[in-house]
């Protein structure tokens, strides 16, 4: 379908729902499709091609709110589901705080400049996408050592898809965008019989993006080769790197609770922190959804209301939190966003291996396995796996340790970013430097 036969389904949807009684009707066509493709020691394992198309219409009757959704965009489809969503929505419990968001606050910008959708697409088969995973798997089987492989998994995979908004207090507008991404998992046996696995991946908004595909390939196998002989390392409070890749899930737990649920819930941690020093200067950061290329940009957020960069952590003052128009009026505070988008991280000038030197004594890790982060306290535990740092070198490798601790003190001990903000994902992390963590090992 067309963007503008979806506009129309849309626009057609909001008038119909006036009609049948709404007071307020916000609804989001959305058109998907997307091919992937997964390749198994040898074999061709899964492909998949699919496309999809619904809507979602938000409707508010008689200070009730509902969300429904359906696949059937046919105009009797259309008016039958109207009639039971709206039927629905009269069943339930009032709320006050429900509302379509002001007006003043819905994007007028486009997506153009923003480099979200790659034509490149139309031209990347499903046939391309098997090659692409049959050639990594060549790559990783390359490497030296590679007969301590068990098994490689890899794939390739890409997406496009298109968002089309209509509100009935005003706002009409649309994005599409495109993604691609490529992985390769690989299985070694240890001499003492234990299955490491790693892998390695990289996923773009542009085909140009994507790094070398045999690359990826040999990188997955070397970093399962690096993984032999892993073991713990004896408990202590020590100087703890957390690579790029790895640091976006230790920085999930400092976002979560940001929400204005989390807030309104008494579930966060950062309750009461605006305006106040929380982590050291070198915890610096804003959401960026207007960053070009970004996997997390967008022109408009989930409810309509204008991409904008948003400081979150200046020099380890909290300055904002992610609140919708909902959660806004519930917390009597103005709505900023609902969710998270690109970080965008004020950037130290050191390289990770620079910053190892620097330590001279500690741990690296490089993933998280398990554990937990309690949202309303701020304690965490978590397993790691990584290298021990020695003479400010990478040395042996270690697993099945443990780091604990508590975010509203941890982070004070933030004492140095790299200048390697990961590319493939929306937390865009660089490495991270703790003067101290405590770790659990033996």
């Amino acid at each position: 379908m067309t963007n503008e036969a979806m506009l129309q389904i849309a626009r057609n949807a909001v008038s119909l729902a006036k009609q049948k009684g709404a007071a307020e009707v916000a609804a989001v066509a959305r058109v998907k499709r997307d091919v992937d493709v997964t390749w198994r020691d040898g074999k061709l394992e899964k492909i998949t091609e699919a496309t999809s198309r619904g809507l979602e219409v938000r409707l508010y009757v008689d200070g009730r709110y509902s969300t429904c959704s359906t696949s059937d965009l046919r105009p009797e489809g259309l008016a039958s589901f109207l009639d039971n969503a709206i039927g629905l929505t009269r069943t339930l419990a009032k709320d006050p705080h429900r509302s379509l968001p002001d007006p003043a606050l819905y994007s007028k910008a486009t997506p153009e400049g923003l480099s979200m959708a790659d034509p490149k697409i139309e031209s990347i088969t499903a046939l391309d996408l098997r090659r692409t995973a049959q050639s990594m798997e060549e790559a990783a089987r390359s490497v030296k050592g590679s007969e301590a492989i068990l098994s490689v998994t890899t794939n390739g995979y890409h997406s496009w898809s298109e968002t089309t908004q209509v509100h009935s207090n005003g706002l009409e507008a649309s994005f599409a965008g495109t993604e691609f991404s490529i992985s390769a998992d690989v299985s070694i046996k240890d001499d003492d019989g234990r299955r490491p696995e790693e892998g390695e991946y990289a996923w773009v908004r542009l085909y140009a993006d994507l790094p070398d595909v045999a690359a990826v390939g040999r990188r997955a196998t070397e970093r399962a080769l690096a993984r032999r002989g892993a073991k713990k390392a004896p408990s202590a409070v020590m100087p703890v790197l957390i690579d790029n890749r790895a640091a976006g899930r230790f920085l999930s737990y400092l976002l979560r609770p940001l929400t204005g649920a989390a807030l309104q819930q008494k579930r966060s941690f950062l309750e009461g922190f605006v305006g106040k020093p929380f982590g050291s200067d070198k915890l610096d950061f804003a959401d960026d959804p207007l960053l070009p290329k970004g996997l997390g940009t967008r022109p408009f957020d989930g409810e309509g209301l204008a991409a904008r960069r948003m400081p979150v952590f200046e020099k380890g003052v909290l300055k904002n939190h992610y609140i919708d128009t909902y959660y806004g009026k519930k917390l009597s505070m103005a709505p900023t966003t609902g969710g998270s988008t690109n970080i965008a991280w004020k950037l130290g000038p050191k390289t990770q291996a620079a910053l190892a030197l620097d330590v001279k004594e500690g741990l690296l890790i490089t993933s998280f396995l398990g554990g937990n982060s309690n949202d309303a306290t701020g304690d965490f535990s978590l397993g790691v796996q990584g290298f021990v740092i020695r003479g400010g070198k990478i040395a042996e490798p270690i697993a099945e340790m443990n780091v604990s601790g508590r975010h509203v003190d941890v982070w004070k001990r933030l004492i140095a970013v790299g200048n390697d903000p990961f590319a493939y994902g929306t937390s865009r992390t660089p490495t991270l430097v703790f003067d101290g963590m405590q770790v659990a090992g033996t």
